[in-house]
């Protein structure tokens, strides 16, 4: 039975869209030679953050984040960078009784933002926050401990199967895929997204998925979207 349901941030509710737009208005760099980087990095398997690098080799996130804060265009989202399902998933499955969180990788000014939207859910954690970064065993030991401390119980959904699936099953999680996004579109890896619980390619197919699970009594079922 699903008691709780986590939900990486990035690229899973929040669509990212405008924030890798305004990197390249950041960096100068023309918006579609950015995603086309973009792209390539997540192919070949490389952090995101090479992607500033390749604009910029000596490129350090925290430092730039403070220059653009002292610049006056700092990073933030808001409403209109959520996914136009995010909020009708998460109160349908706050109506079924469930306990809800994000927990993703984070800078420190997401927390505020993140509450700032007044989401139906009881958890927010970030990396910046909980001091250690996914896909780290230690991040997911902090999900299960913030879901209510049973792992089983606990159903996590991302858009990474490197970052947010894998390391979710390997923590004893079942897991969703949901394909959208860079990553959930480029990184194919079939052996992880095959032991998902559900793949998803919206969540609006999300609560309806969680309630059949639950009332056949926890019997593993796959979503129908990448099916």
């Amino acid at each position: 039975m699903i008691k709780s349901v986590f939900f990486d941030v990035g690229g899973t509710i929040l669509d990212e869209s405008r924030e890798f737009a305004d990197w390249a208005d950041w960096l100068g760099v023309p918006r579609h030679t950015f995603s086309a980087v973009f792209g390539a990095v997540i192919a070949r398997g490389l952090g995101y953050q090479e992607v500033f690098r390749v604009f910029r080799p000596d490129f350090d996130l925290t430092a730039e984040l403070d220059r653009r804060v002292a610049a006056g265009v700092p990073e933030s989202f808001g409403e209109e960078d959520l996914y136009p399902d995010a909020r009708a998933c998460l109160t349908a499955l706050a109506d079924q009784g469930l306990r809800l969180g994000l927990a993703g990788n984070q800078p420190a000014h997401a927390e505020a933002s993140l509450r700032a939207l007044d989401l139906p859910v009881d958890v927010i954690g970030t990396s910046h926050g909980w001091g250690v970064d996914k896909p780290a065993p230690e991040f997911f030991t902090r999900v299960v401990e913030a879901g209510g401390g049973d792992a089983s119980s606990i159903l996590y959904v991302g858009d990474r199967p490197d970052n947010d699936a894998r390391p979710a099953m390997a923590a004893g999680m079942p897991a969703c895929l949901i394909r959208r996004g860079p990553w959930g579109h480029i990184l194919d890896m079939p052996d992880v997204a095959e032991r998902c619980l559900f793949r998803i390619g919206s969540l609006a197919e999300l609560p309806g998925l969680v309630a059949d699970h639950n009332a056949a009594g926890g019997r593993p079922d796959t979503g129908p979207g990448l099916r």
